[in-house]
């Protein structure tokens, strides 16, 4: 089997890191950056050989070319990388907003059109945006948020109609339990979600990282939203 590159932007922490390694547990190499390259370098070395750390600030898309310019052909692309935010209509931050609506679609959008040259233009390649359920199940504070998770379904589409044969697709995580995020909220908190599901249960980062290795690999699905909350909408 040949070994495949993966790069995850976004992986030196929560899910992008937990994505990057199982990548390299499967026999795979992996990219994976954060802001900060020494440590994203420190955080790859303690993943093994097979991971490379690269510093890339994608809220700065100007940056994005040159600081991905080490990096050889691709396989495989996981866009995870997030900042979280509160912010309202009423008491509206235009900078905070614009810092984050930059970050994933701009950044999403000018990381793949950095690495066109070397992202193999078959089917076998599997591009994965992160949006969020925020974009259907709004919350107070989540105005920019919900936004520009929407705006990741409709660059889902654009993309995987304008890059095919390569696959695009959107994944959706819920409230993620066992998650850095969520995980030091109160138990009354997580309870209250747990109670919304069919199964009382929360979806976990391992969900989340099987839903990403899918949509990488599998060649038959392109342009597609999943969502992965263990179905808390239903209730």
């Amino acid at each position: 089997m040949i070994q495949r590159t993966i790069v995850v932007v976004g992986g030196t922490s929560g899910i992008g890191l937990e994505i990057a390694k199982e990548v390299v547990a499967r026999g795979d190499r992996v990219v994976l950056t954060g802001r900060d390259q020494e440590r994203a370098e420190g955080i790859a070395a303690s993943i093994g050989g097979n991971a490379m750390g690269l510093g890339v600030d994608i809220s700065e898309p100007e940056t994005i070319a040159a600081s991905l310019a080490p990096i050889g052909p691709v396989h495989g692309l996981v866009l995870a990388a997030i900042e979280r935010d509160a912010n309202t209509v009423r008491e509206y931050d235009i900078a905070r907003a614009r810092r984050l609506v930059t970050l994933k679609l701009v950044g999403y959008t000018e990381t793949v059109h950095a690495l066109l040259d070397r992202l193999e233009p078959t089917v076998d390649t599997g591009i994965v945006l992160f949006g969020g359920r925020a974009k259907d199940a709004p919350y107070p504070g989540s105005t920019t948020v919900a936004t520009i998770n929407g705006g990741v379904e409709g660059l889902t589409h654009s993309m995987a109609l304008e890059l095919a044969p390569m696959r695009v697709n959107g994944l959706h995580p819920g409230i993620i339990g066992d998650s850095p995020f969520w995980a030091d909220k109160p138990e009354a908190v997580l309870q209250g979600y747990e109670s919304r599901t069919p199964g009382g249960k929360l979806a976990t980062m391992a969900d989340i990282v099987g839903a990403t290795l899918f949509l990488l690999d599998n060649r038959g699905v392109s342009g597609t939203s999943l969502y992965v909350d263990r179905g808390w909408r239903l209730t």
